[in-house]
């Protein structure tokens, strides 16, 4: 049977010759122990796959044994889970199927490497070539088609640059139509298209098309147009040079050469400066044109191409370089091998290929990682020391490089020590094994051998001597394996003497000072015997070793590759075995190595331009030699590898921005810095501009900008190779217009000093306006006077610490803004200095740089710096740092602290719209700095979150249809209140958008609402509003108004005689006469100590006569003003039919023809703040001057006469007798649809035209375009006069039907003038009344206007003239005002008759 095994095997080496794919599968012989090799091989493996989105991709792979193997497959390293995998799944030939590719830009599961893993169950397992599937991205045109124009005969060129992996899927249309490519129109790799003596059927529209599944993308569409010969020389010109190109043996190479010019040029190539010709080769291509085709390129096409344009005038040439790479090749494959346990093997692997590859080994499919038993020996072999059972199974050879990889495999089977191996032994077999082992027979085996002992013991071998066993002192047959080990190590290794008989060996290549331990067998024709006793050795130190090796020199070959030489060493014991060359990155610790058989090795995979120290090391058979010296080299430099950091942008002005960045990030600069490119754009445009600044500069001023326009800012770096990435797109916005400095800049808001000993640190805020220019902050400092020293700092600077100065001093120091104007107002400051004390030996700084940043309504972090730490501020000791912060409201606020144990602290549960003071101190075991620079910081607003608090509602004294709100603002405003909105109804359980609002300014804690109904339950709620929205509404209060108006009151409700609560006495003139009735009662009655029946006799004359007057003038003016009366009150109607009114029908009372029921009060009103006071729009004039003076009858009209007696004002209509207080019907104005800021305000000796109808039919227009506030002229009013105010309000809807006084026909006012407030005019010896008013808002729901009073704001009795004395001129509105007065005098008659 043993024959029949050696031919086998002998038939199965010549079988693995023939071919060198086949590795071997196991099988076993009946009835033999010697196992035999078998082929195991891929008969398909995977391929590099370019793919789209959504297609399906097949990775083939085959696998052959006679038992079937099993099939998986990894990605990216990683085994797939091929069985819960919907997409992914096995085909019955172990191919892989990918259905639907996924991919985009953060999703790409599919793209990756592949690999097929087969395995037979109990032999082992191989592994296939890695393939790569490429997913093309997204459809995207780097560079369109542009419309261009060419002469007949010349070439044209229409560009279609894509991505690199979407090349394949593109092609082009003419007009429409395919375009059909041929040797005189064809397509690029790049997706260009060159059309080559161009005909008339050129012309035409063509656009490139990328079809990668889906909807295809189409480019834009360019004309090319067909032009003839010109009839003059054209000069000679390139239109497409040609570019070096590195391409993959077997792939085709393109060379474009594109000449245009007249006469037509005629091309022609060189290689390497001689002349190429096509002829006799079918590789290379002349197209039409010029362009050179080099297909199936090779190895030796390598070298410098020059294209050569001519047409007889002129002569170009344009070059470009062809790189070739190689993919891996096996020059010699691994060779099965059988074995023994302990024995020393070696798989031998040779590679080429271009660049150099890489070769890794794999056991079993599994990396082999290098040991002292699994060595990589000559650069490419695997050599196993001291076999075990668990090293049997295949081994691999993987090469891999750029553009390629292969794999070639051989098997280790491990036999019994009594079998013997069955061939020669392989040249594999290292020199210890290479023995022949006869097939064992039964008889009795040798004992151990005696007296093992180390004759010779050396730094890296031993000599072992024995005895023969006491079985066979003779011992001529007997054959010894010496077994030996590592102490502590399992794994033996064996040696086997030379010939039978001998007693010693020499064992070599062992470790110096190793301990060793040692064993001998001795072997018959039967088989091993018994082992000796374990004898333990340790090797000599290493002592003779190789010299330096000389002529170490290194130089860069591109940014990541080195290549070092040196020569053999002139000294040294022994012939040099190899090399290890070391190198390491200058600046690291961590050295690494590798082994070199030769005197030259290139290292790749080196950072760019980045520094690397080498040395040498040679190693003979004693071990490494003495170290060469380091040699430096720098790698060479490329574009830098990322952006610039830091990139900020400073608004200067409105046309320039300051941008201010940092370098790219230490090792990525890949070269010297050189510059800087600059690229900016307008944000809506996406044209672009650059500029390049050179050196190393870190800013730049871009001017010439757009005023008020945002800007886009990217910057990278360059060096000598052109530009790196740029950073990402940061913007700003110019001013919309430049900053003042027509004047100093204002005083700056605040100044602090820290006095130190030798030393004070002053800080400050900016000036509160920030609409001054400010270049500059001026510091003044001096003992006893701020003008011995002077500094100046940036405009950007907050601190400075003044130096220097003396221990115990007082000094005073002034902070002053400045611009190029001048210097701003100084502010003042005291500080003395501390005393002299003996600092700590290593006191703490105080940390840095506090700044307070606002993230919401309630939190701000906190961030800072350590002087004390390193540059990275990386914190490696225990140090812990105390935050703490307080706000000045109320001003005996506690600090609050918190320790922070990083450079920055989150502080939370802040109140909102609240300035805040920050500082932090450092801690370090026992000692503490001082406490930082303080940081300010605001918390943002926040709605009010609670409502407005103690709501009361009171009436009004001796009004009962009017009540008094009053409140106090939020206990939680969180922010500034703008506004308040009272909502009111008669029903607590109503929608709230059914109830009445009143609108309210932010200042006002309190207001009037006039014309309610009496004996009715109100219900009252109030809601604050800031900037950020509306706050929770107040509680319901109920407010029940008075049964009746007191039956003492005259029908005007007019006010006592006697001076009201809070009011002044009003000095009366000397023409005043009291009215009948005497005195007044407190309540406005009038008493009579006349007989009743002598009253009643003169009322009634008087009444009689007055009576015949009225009607007679009523005929005369009725006649008149009839019709246009009757078209304003329809007009007023019709518009108030749509509004919600205050009260219910039952209130509704009859329009009284002749009287307007609105009322004009004395209200004295605050200042408003508002600086532009927002006018009514009832056109009302300031005083006579500022009525048109083209015709001056309206003074004439308006001071006709003064009135001759004075009565009393009611709430419910306008009394007749406003006359005898002076007093003219109150206007009915509209409502300004802007926010309440101010009141109108007058006096009553102020001379005021009647509103016009259509002023009145404004005060019932829809609330949301009319509601407003009567505003006053702030600015008009002297600051030292406080004067009475007629507050004028709108009444209710429903009262509002009295038929206004028709304005004089003389006038020429014209309501379309500018809207003009009241202007105050003070009376002589007038006293001053004032009182807060309350003013109206517009927000949220509004309703009608109504009239509005202030609490605290008693009728004023008027005692003076309403009308200076001016010439008489009866018109028919002053007939108008004569009816009134009569119909007044005619209603107190009556009052006084029923009295």
């Amino acid at each position: 049977m043993m024959w029949f095994s050696v031919f086998f095997v002998f038939f199965l080496k010549k079988r693995q010759k023939a071919n060198p794919q086949i590795v071997s599968c196991a099988l076993y012989f009946p009835g033999s122990v010697v196992r035999t090799f078998t082929p195991f091989h891929f008969l398909v493996e995977p391929m590099d796959v370019l793919s789209v989105r959504g297609a399906s991709v097949i990775m083939n792979c085959s696998a052959f044994c006679e038992t079937s193997p099993k099939i998986e497959w990894k990605k990216d390293g990683t085994l797939l889970n091929l069985v819960s995998d919907d997409r992914r799944q096995l085909l019955p030939d172990g191919s892989l199927l990918i259905n639907s590719v996924v991919h985009s830009k953060h999703n790409k599961p599919d793209e990756g490497y592949y690999q097929c893993v087969a395995t037979v169950e109990s032999l082992g397992t191989i592994v296939s070539r890695t393939a790569k599937l490429t997913v093309a991205g997204l459809p995207r045109f780097t560079s369109q088609p542009e419309s261009s124009s060419v002469y007949k005969g010349n070439s044209a060129i229409l560009n279609c640059e894509v991505n690199v992996d979407l090349a394949p899927f593109v092609r082009w249309e003419q007009d429409r139509q395919p375009v059909f490519l041929d040797d005189r129109v064809f397509k690029l790799p790049s997706g260009a298209l060159i059309i080559s003596n161009a005909t008339d059927m050129d012309g035409g529209v063509y656009r490139c098309i990328i079809e990668s599944g889906g909807t295809p993308k189409y480019s834009d569409e360019a004309e090319l147009k067909i032009l003839p010969d010109p009839e003059e020389p054209q000069s000679l010109v390139f239109a497409r040079q040609p570019s070096s190109l590195t391409k993959v043996t077997g792939q085709s190479a393109v060379f474009p050469c594109v000449a245009v010019g007249f006469p037509t040029p005629y091309v022609r190539w060189t290689r390497n400066e001689e002349e190429l010709t096509t002829e006799g080769s079918e590789r290379f291509l002349f197209l039409a044109g010029g362009s050179l085709v080099i297909s199936e390129v090779m190895e030796e096409d390598v070298g410098m191409y020059t294209c050569i344009a001519d047409n007889g005038n002129e002569t170009i040439e344009a070059q470009a370089e062809l790189a070739v790479q190689v993919p891996p090749e096996f020059l010699k494959r691994p060779a099965n091998i059988y074995a023994h346990e302990s024995m020393d093997i070696v798989f031998e692997c040779e590679v080429t290929g271009k660049p150099t590859p890489t070769v890794k080994w794999v056991k079993n499919g599994d990396m082999v990682i290098p040991s002292d038993y699994f060595k990589i020996v000559k650069e490419h072999n695997l050599q196993v020391l001291g076999l075990v059972k668990s090293d049997e199974g295949f081994y691999q050879c993987i090469a891999e490089n750029d553009v390629g990889n292969a794999q070639a495999g051989a098997q280790l089977i491990i036999l019994d020590l009594d079998v013997a191996i069955p061939t020669l032994p392989p040249t594999s077999l290292t020199s210890a094994t290479n023995d022949h082992l006869a097939p064992a027979t039964t008889g009795p085996l040798p004992s151990a051998p005696r007296d093992v002992v180390a004759t010779l013991v050396s730094t890296r071998f031993i000599r072992l001597t024995w005895r023969t066993p006491v079985s066979d002192p003779q011992g001529d047959n007997l054959t010894y394996s010496i077994f030996y080990t590592k102490e502590g190590i399992n794994r033996e290794r064996v040696e086997n003497t030379s010939r039978p008989g001998e007693t010693q060996v020499m064992i070599q290549n062992l470790m110096p000072e190793t301990v060793y331990v040692f064993r001998v067998v001795a072997q018959n024709k039967h088989g091993p015997g018994e082992s000796s006793a374990p004898l333990k050795v340790a090797t000599q130190p290493e002592v003779q070793l190789p010299g330096p090796a000389p002529n170490i020199r290194a130089y860069a070959n591109s940014p990541t590759s080195v290549t070092v030489t040196w020569e053999t060493p002139l000294s040294g014991n022994g012939e040099i075995q190899n090399y290890k060359l070391y190198y390491m990155e200058k600046g690291q610790d961590s050295e690494q190595d590798v082994d070199v058989a030769g005197l030259s090795y290139t290292i790749n995979g080196l950072k760019k331009y980045t520094e690397y120290s080498f040395r040498v090391v040679a190693y003979n058979k004693h071990g490494p030699g003495v170290s060469t010296q380091d040699v430096v080299v720098r790698t060479l430099s490329d574009v830098p590898s990322a952006p610039p950091q830091n990139l900020t942008l400073e608004v200067r002005n409105s046309k320039s921005i300051m941008l201010h960045w940092q370098p790219p990030p230490a090792g990525t600069h890949s070269g010297q810095i050189t510059g800087y490119k600059i690229r900016y754009r307008k944000v809506s445009r996406k044209s672009d501009v650059t500029e390049s600044i050179g050196g190393t500069q870190l800013f730049q001023l871009i001017e010439g900008l757009e005023r008020g326009t945002e800007y886009s800012f990217r910057v990278a770096a360059l060096t000598v190779n052109g530009t790196g990435p740029a950073t990402d797109w940061v913007s700003a916005e110019t001013f919309e217009s430049d900053l003042d400095e027509t004047r100093v800049p204002e005083v700056p808001s605040s100044l602090h000093v820290r006095p130190l000993v030798t030393s004070i640190v002053v800080s400050w805020t900016p000036p509160e306006n920030q609409n001054i220019v400010v270049r500059g902050y001026a510091i003044g400092y001096g003992i006893g006077s701020p003008h011995a020293q002077t500094i100046k700092v940036d405009y950007k600077q907050r601190y400075y610490t003044i130096e220097n100065l003396d221990p115990s001093s007082h000094y005073v120091i002034t902070l002053k803004a400045f611009n190029n104007v001048g210097e701003g107002i100084p502010l003042y400051e005291s500080a003395v200095t501390r005393p002299h004390s003996v600092p700590d030996p290593s006191p703490m700084m105080p940390p840095v740089g506090v700044q307070a940043s606002i993230l919401s309504h309630d939190t701000i972090r906190i961030t800072w710096a350590d002087n004390s730490l390193p540059k990275n501020q990386k914190i490696t000791d225990a140090r812990y740092y105390t935050v703490r912060w307080k706000t000045n409201i109320p001003a005996n606020t506690k600090y609050k602290t918190a320790n922070a144990t990083t450079l920055s602290y989150l502080v939370t549960g802040l109140k909102p719209n609240t300035l805040y003071e920050f500082s932090v101190m450092v801690t370090k075991g026992r000692r503490s700095s001082t406490w930082s620079m303080t940081a300010h910081g605001t918390t943002f607003e926040l709605v009010p979150t609670s409502p407005p608090k103690d709501v009361t509602v009171v009436s009004k004294e001796g009004k009962p249809r009017t009540i008094i709100v009053n409140w106090q603002p939020p206990s939680e405003a969180n922010g500034k209140i703008t506004g308040y909105i009272i909502y009111y109804s008669t029903d607590v359980n109503a929608e709230i958008h059914d109830w009445v609002i009143e609108p309210v300014v932010g200042n006002r804690l309190t207001h009037q609402i006039q014309e309610l109904t009496l004996d009715t339950p109100y219900y009252f709620k109030i809601q604050a509003r800031n900037s950020k929205g509306m706050g929770p509404m107040s509680e319901a209060v109920q407010f029940r108004t008075p049964k009746a108006e007191s039956s003492d009151k005259m029908p005007n409700d007019q006010a006592s005689g006697s001076a009201g609560k809070g009011s002044r006495p009003v000095d009366i003139g000397p023409d005043y006469k009291p009215p009948l009735g005497g005195s007044n009662s407190p309540h406005g009655s009038p008493t009579s100590p006349l007989d009743s029946n002598m009253l009643l006799v003169i009322i009634v004359s008087v009444g009689v006569i007055t009576i015949v007057i009225v009607v007679i003038v009523a005929v005369f003016c009725t006649r008149r003003t009839t019709s246009h009366q009757k078209k304003k009150r329809a007009a007023c109607k019709s518009v108030n039919g749509s509004h919600k009114y205050k009260g219910n029908s039952k209130d509704v009372k009859p329009p009284d023809l002749w009287i307007h029921h609105e009322r004009l009060e004395l209200k004295p009103i605050d200042k408003s703040p508002d600086p532009n006071p927002i006018m009514t729009d009832t056109p009302i004039p300031r005083n006579s001057q500022d009525i048109t003076p083209v015709d001056n009858s309206m003074d004439s009209n308006i001071h006709q006469r003064r009135n001759s007696y004075r009565g009393h004002e009611s709430e419910d209509s306008m009394s007749t007798l406003a006359g005898r207080r002076g007093m003219r019907p109150k206007m009915m104005m509209p409502f300004d649809s802007q926010p309440p800021q101010q009141s109108v305000r007058n006096t009553p000796s102020t001379d005021t035209m009647p509103a016009s109808s259509s002023q009145t039919c404004a005060d019932h227009q829809d609330p949301e375009s009319t509601t407003g506030a009567y505003l006053a002229n702030a600015q008009e009013e002297d600051s030292a006069q406080n004067l009475p105010t007629a507050h004028v309000r709108p009444s209710h809807p429903l009262k509002s039907f009295a038929v206004p006084a028709v304005p004089p026909a003389g006038s020429t006012y014209d309501p379309a003038l500018p809207s003009t407030p009241l202007l105050t005019q003070q009376a002589p010896n007038h006293p001053v009344h004032s009182v807060k008013t309350a003013s109206i808002g517009t927000l949220g729901r509004t309703r009608p206007p109504m009239p509005v009073v202030v609490p605290s704001a008693p009728d004023v009795q008027e005692t003076t003239r309403m009308l200076e004395d001016s010439e008489s001129n009866y018109e028919p509105d002053e007939l108008t005002k004569e009816m009134a007065h009569l119909e007044g005098l005619m209603k107190d008659l009556n009052a006084i008759t029923t009295a």
